[in-house]
């Protein structure tokens, strides 16, 4: 692919080029990042170490953090890393690498999200036969069937961005190497290639929003048919949340990707970015995971845990 480009490293444009505000970018997104990865491993811990976790809802919980872990890793430390240094360089393979692993991390993401809606389907609506739908063998397959489809999507993707050339202005006018900002400073044609992109994001996101959507409507009409107060307040505090969660995520991916030109600016792309990549892997430990009574007692015993495993 580098064969086909007479550029050899980009210029990623970031959030400013003031020497106080790029500490002040540092200071921010470091302290983000680390509440992401922090709290995206403390889920990963606790559900390892707690049995009682050891369920289909919790294993895919396990799946949305490693993918939000790698999701906010391939962007911000590299960004971290230019602030620091008052550098904007990231060379050709670094750029592919980001391409790849962000559509693949945001591509996994809306699958299990999807998964974990039918998941919770099935929980509410056929509860006598969740442990037969929902077995081991059956969320090993789901699990794999979500990574290695975001892998190969993202790898259709990439290849196809840079076997165009690029050969006049190197600026991505983003702080990572996003897919639209490359296709931007192009010289080739790229009508093909955001055809692709359109086309690939409107069958997955749709045949996701479809059936999540769908899911929630047997979800809340079985649950508005539970007689207890209590039963309604369980099942909806378990399907509120994730509903949250794909809502933000599928809403600032789509309008980061498929939104029209006229919608764009330096500004624009920047916040939008930042939501899709940024956002989900601080917010869905807090939105999803620590409001769950379960994850909270299996963090709280998360030391003692710990402290018996090493002595």
């Amino acid at each position: 692919m580098a064969n086909q480009s007479t550029v050899t490293e980009f210029l990623l444009m970031g959030f400013s080029d003031d020497r106080d505000m790029q500490i002040l970018h540092f200071v921010m997104f470091l302290f983000i990042y680390l509440i992401a990865l922090v709290g995206n491993l403390l889920i990963i811990t606790a559900v390892i170490l707690d049995h009682d976790l050891h369920s289909p809802m919790y294993f895919f919980l396990v799946h949305l953090s490693l993918l939000d872990i790698g999701n906010i890793s391939t962007t911000v430390p590299k960004s971290l890393s230019n602030s620091l240094m008052n550098s904007k360089l990231i060379s050709l393979g670094g750029c592919v690498t980001q391409i790849l692993l962000v559509i693949t991390f945001v591509g996994g993401e809306d699958a299990i999200l999807t998964i974990m809606a039918f998941d919770r389907y099935v929980a509410i609506c056929h509860p006598l036969q969740y442990r037969l739908i929902m077995n081991r063998n059956a969320c090993i397959q789901m699990a794999a069937a979500s990574w290695i489809s975001s892998l190969i999507h993202a790898v259709i993707e990439t290849t196809s961005t840079f076997t165009l050339n690029f050969c006049g202005p190197n600026t991505i006018g983003q702080y990572f190497c996003d897919l639209p900002q490359l296709q931007k400073i192009s010289c080739s044609d790229t009508k093909i290639n955001q055809l692709l992109v359109l086309v690939i994001g409107l069958t997955f996101n749709s045949f996701f929003s479809i059936f999540i959507f769908v899911s929630y409507g047997y979800i809340f009409s079985a649950v508005l048919k539970i007689p207890s107060v209590q039963g309604r307040h369980k099942a909806f505090s378990t399907c509120i949340p994730h509903l949250t969660v794909f809502s933000i995520f599928i809403i600032t991916a789509v309008f980061s990707y498929m939104r029209p030109k006229t919608l764009s600016s330096p500004t624009v792309d920047l916040v939008a970015a930042v939501l899709y990549t940024v956002l989900p892997p601080v917010l869905n430990p807090f939105i999803y995971s620590f409001r769950n009574r379960d994850i909270q007692k299996a963090v709280l015993k998360l030391p003692t845990k710990i402290k018996n495993k090493i002595f």
